[in-house]
């Protein structure tokens, strides 16, 4: 089947509360599926091929992950199941049906030891359970063939759900925050990623054509975490609101946590704007309408409130 856009074919997104699947739901189309926890288990492939089965999709997208990164160092096996198997299993599905397959995947694949931003042709490391989950899923799919996208991303982010944005805002109150700055990557926003795919999938959808294989996407140009929180307290105190009157840079060393994290987080996106013609926009600019929407929200719900 061959339709004008995403927004009218039949897809399953695997998530349904995830960040990214949360900006997708914005853009979808009344044929599009969102799979629960509860519609289809990861953990079990069984589960995984039965909504797989349900009916003819015409696209898979995978949205869902285990992504508690330092949660993923004490239970390996539920972490190989979620991000390493069940990608597979949607990947073999698509492959037999010749439909595309989107997948969302991450710069935790690479060690971090690069002195430039990373290629897409770049040798794999993962430095943790979680990279060397996702980097599985990766083999998994490719190994399946057929149709699919697999887009590496970094640092998300969204208006709602636990993220460095999110923690950054509650934690403002604070007079002083120690925040780490050797390790440098892209914030991306959910709502770009979701615009990316939904893109793709038009793409893939009326194209049979379009490239296949993995694509890096993420925010255009790069921070470190000290630098990502120094502009989310800009806009707050722009907005007259509470911010730390120190935000200290420290080293990741000074910042244990159980799940090693690669420093260089940077990837080039020259690759999908090439095949898919995607620039993704500066990542302050998505900051500001992320932060955007927060407030709005907040200021809405005084509102009812009071």
């Amino acid at each position: 089947m061959t339709t004008a856009t995403a927004k009218e074919a039949r897809i399953l997104v695997f998530g349904q509360t995830g960040q990214v699947a949360n900006a997708l739901k914005s853009l979808a189309g009344k044929n599009w599926f969102f799979a629960s926890r509860a519609d289809a288990d990861l953990a079990n492939a069984e589960s995984v091929q039965k909504i797989l089965s349900s009916q003819p999709w015409d696209a898979v997208i995978n949205a869902a992950a285990h992504t508690a990164v330092d949660q993923a160092e004490s239970e390996p096996e539920l972490a190989n199941a979620i991000n390493g198997i069940a990608p597979g299993i949607m990947a073999q599905h698509c492959a037999a049906k010749n439909i595309p397959f989107i997948h969302v995947s991450t710069d935790y694949v690479f060690d971090g030891s690069k002195k430039t931003a990373y290629l897409e042709s770049d040798p794999v490391c993962p430095v943790n359970v979680y990279g060397q989950s996702k980097l599985q899923g990766e083999q998994a799919i490719q190994k399946a063939g057929g149709r699919f996208v697999i887009l590496r991303t970094s640092w998300v982010y969204a208006p709602e759900g636990k993220n460095f944005v999110k923690t950054m805002i509650r934690l403002a109150e604070r007079e002083e925050l120690k925040v780490v700055n050797d390790q440098n990557g892209a914030p991306t926003a959910a709502i770009d990623i979701a615009r990316a795919i939904n893109e793709i999938a038009s793409k893939m959808l009326t194209d049979q054509n379009t490239e296949s294989g993995i694509f890096n996407l993420t925010g255009s140009g790069e921070t470190s975490w000290h630098g990502f929180a120094n502009e989310i307290f800009k806009s707050m105190k722009a907005r007259g609101m509470k911010t730390p009157t120190r935000v200290l840079a420290i080293p990741s060393s000074e910042y244990p946590v159980p799940a090693q994290r690669p420093l260089n987080s940077r990837l080039d996106n020259t690759k999908i704007k090439n095949a898919y013609g995607i620039v993704m926009p500066s990542w302050q600019d998505s900051l500001k309408e992320c932060l955007d929407v927060i407030f709005a929200t907040d200021q809405e719900q005084l509102r009812a409130q009071g």
